[in-house]
């Protein structure tokens, strides 16, 4: 199957309140201006790969916002609004369906008790992997599946040992792929691949993103930058430190699909 070649994004810009995020990590609070200048240089990276990208503003009733990936799903004939696992996340989706409206005609939505966040949906061609997760249950990745395959597309689920999403320890890099780290480079669901291991110690640029024939690699994570690099891969690197700090990575920071 050929390369998608993703044409669309959407972002949100991140807000004050984005100091108050939710996080399991302990790097210190995040600094709204430095991640604004982060998320400020994002946006015009994808922009120079070639993507029609629609700013959304700041909402600051939602400290996690900036993270838009986990409440929608785009592919390229129809998008699914998601049901946030994380209870302060819920009104994210809101006006969601009035954005989406802008590129898609069919635009489905899981809806409670079903809970799904995208950070836990992985693409691999017309095949999405789903993590059951804290935020993830499985009556929602029981209805994702069934929308995809009324839409002539297939899941399947992994379960979760010790991340948070499925997408922050591991990533599809096109070409049969995966980017894996700590508990999926074992799993079975992803021996069919090349795989790529992330080290523990560098565990978060797992969430490495490609994009258009290039990988977004977050700064400061060298050995798996270089482990990409000789897998054949030209790399771009992504300072988004204030984004790690409440549990963040690439892939959150943009909804993105390629155009029928």
């Amino acid at each position: 199957m050929a390369e998608p070649l993703f044409t669309n994004a959407i972002v949100r810009l991140p807000a004050p309140s984005l100091r108050d995020g939710l996080t399991s990590v302990d790097f210190g609070k995040p600094d709204y201006r430095k991640a604004l200048g982060q998320h400020i240089k994002y946006t015009e990276t994808l922009i120079q790969l070639g993507l029609n990208v629609k700013v959304l503003p700041e909402n600051n009733l939602y400290p996690d916002s900036t993270f838009i990936e986990d409440v929608a799903l785009c592919t390229p004939s129809f998008a699914v609004i998601t049901s946030p696992g994380a209870t302060s996340r819920r009104g994210e989706t809101d006006n969601m369906r009035q954005v989406l409206s802008e590129y898609f005609n069919i635009i489905e939505e899981i809806s409670l008790p079903c809970t799904l966040e995208s950070g836990d949906i992985m693409m691999a061609g017309n095949h999405f992997y789903i993590g059951i997760s804290q935020r993830t249950n499985n009556a929602g990745a029981d209805q994702m599946i069934k929308i995809l395959e009324n839409h002539g597309m297939t899941g399947s689920k992994v379960y979760l040992g010790k991340m948070l999403h499925l997408k922050s320890g591991a990533s599809y890099l096109e070409n049969n792929t995966m980017l894996l780290s700590g508990e999926f480079f074992g799993n079975k669901e992803f021996e069919k691949y090349n795989r790529i291991l992330v080290g523990d110690d560098e565990s978060y640029a797992a969430n490495s993103l490609w994009v258009n024939g290039k990988v977004l690699v977050p700064d400061g994570f060298p050995a798996t930058r270089k482990k990409i690099e000789e897998a054949g891969y030209e790399t771009i690197i992504m300072d988004v430190s204030e984004f790690r700090k409440l549990d963040g990575g690439l892939s959150c920071l943009s909804l993105r699909w390629e155009s029928q």
